[in-house]
């Protein structure tokens, strides 16, 4: 059986920030990384993003062979002995380690509506896949005006392609914008050519003839060649539940991001951990959590650990629109916006009882660290 003193399980941005930072502690000790994708790890966030306005593929691959890591891929690992040590993935390969880190990632929500029209975007198949189709005339639904939902409809179009997006909200980001610049957001997709439809989500699904059919909630037919799932992620935690790990919407860590089994690390998409400056667990899906906590994950893997205390930022494009945000973005909360120009450029704080908890920055880039150390302060100097 091959042995790791470093063993990850998940290929992506998490596990290749824990790869870099063990070998800058350990600089030749044997790393393994065991991935279900073919491909080593890469930048996500381009997928959606660059890549759709003419970004280089090779500019997302992230070097993770240059650093002498061993890359299983190809692979899924089905269990997880704990007392033991070791793993085994679904060729009947086992191999055991010292400390395992689990990057296990989020698998995308599905349909119950079994048909090759959907795609559930998240990979970089997935992208090649709805790259090569968006090169034909095609009509395609779009489920969902969050996150994943917003940018694909917006890539779509970019390259000319006829969409419509399904929202169940009210308007375009609901879950994280203020009630105005979300329906701020629909007219200015529909000025792109987005056929947006607020309040309406999926109903049904029916083939005929090639195209698909979607049925909405308000009783609407829309005949399209191709649906695009944006619904969201579940955490990929069913290895850590079977190796006996505490699980609690993810895999729940400490603050150097060891879980309830020794040796048994976890980051990424997939961990639930504490943030004082919340003072609140949180299980963080975007880019710079990926990199900053595997970084971080992998540093206590090599016995150089500090507290995690880092407060993740994320971002998005929306055509020629864009913002920075951080801490907890909820319109529920009490909200203050500061325009200079109206849903062009400003700040939006989120307060609840009076001290900020999250900043989101439209159309403002390079003052995240600003943001950052108003949370968890009265809302008495703004940005």
């Amino acid at each position: 059986m091959k042995h790791y003193p470093y063993l990850i399980i998940g290929g992506g941005m998490t596990a290749d920030a824990a790869a870099h930072a063990i070998r800058a502690v350990d600089p030749a000790a044997p790393i393994g990384l065991i991935s279900a994708e073919p491909h080593p790890p890469y930048n996500r966030p381009p997928l959606s993003k660059g890549l759709w306005k003419g970004d280089p593929e090779s500019a997302i691959w992230r070097g993770t062979d240059s650093i002498g890591v061993d890359l299983r891929l190809g692979r899924r690992v089905t269990a997880i002995d704990a007392k033991q040590r070791a793993v085994t993935d679904d060729r009947g390969e086992a191999v055991s380690y010292d400390k395992l880190l689990l990057a296990t990632g989020g698998t995308p929500r599905r349909l119950k509506f079994d048909t090759s029209q959907i795609v559930y975007y998240r990979t970089y198949d997935d992208y090649r896949r709805l790259r090569a189709l968006a090169n034909e005339k095609l009509r395609v639904v779009v489920l969902g005006g969050g996150f994943i939902g917003s940018e694909v409809a917006a890539a779509l179009r970019l390259v000319g392609r006829d969409v419509t997006m399904l929202v169940p909200e009210d308007g375009i980001g609901a879950r994280v914008f203020p009630a105005d610049l979300s329906r701020f957001l629909v007219g200015y997709y529909r000025e792109q050519g987005v056929d947006v439809r607020t309040g309406e989500g999926l109903a049904g699904l029916s083939q005929d003839a090639g195209t698909v059919v979607v049925k909405t909630t308000s009783g609407a037919s829309l005949s399209a060649d191709l649906v695009v799932a944006g619904l969201g992620i579940q955490p990929n935690v069913e290895l850590a539940e079977q190796a006996g790990v505490h699980v609690d919407n993810g895999i729940v860590v400490d603050e150097l991001l060891r879980s309830s089994v020794p040796e048994i690390f976890a980051a990424g998409d997939v961990a639930n951990f504490f943030n004082p400056a919340l003072g609140t667990r949180l299980r963080v899906e975007h880019e710079d959590n990926a990199n900053t906590m595997g970084a971080a994950a992998g540093r206590s893997m090599a016995g150089q650990g500090t507290p995690y205390t880092h407060l993740p930022f994320f971002y998005s494009d929306l055509f020629a629109l864009g913002y920075e945000a951080v801490g907890e973005l909820d319109p529920r909360l009490d909200v203050v916006s500061d325009w200079k120009e109206p849903f062009k450029e400003g700040v939006v704080y989120y307060l609840r009882d009076g001290r900020v908890r999250g900043v989101l920055l439209w159309g403002i880039f390079g003052r995240v660290d600003d943001a950052r150390a108003l949370i968890g302060k009265p809302l008495q100097t703004r940005l």
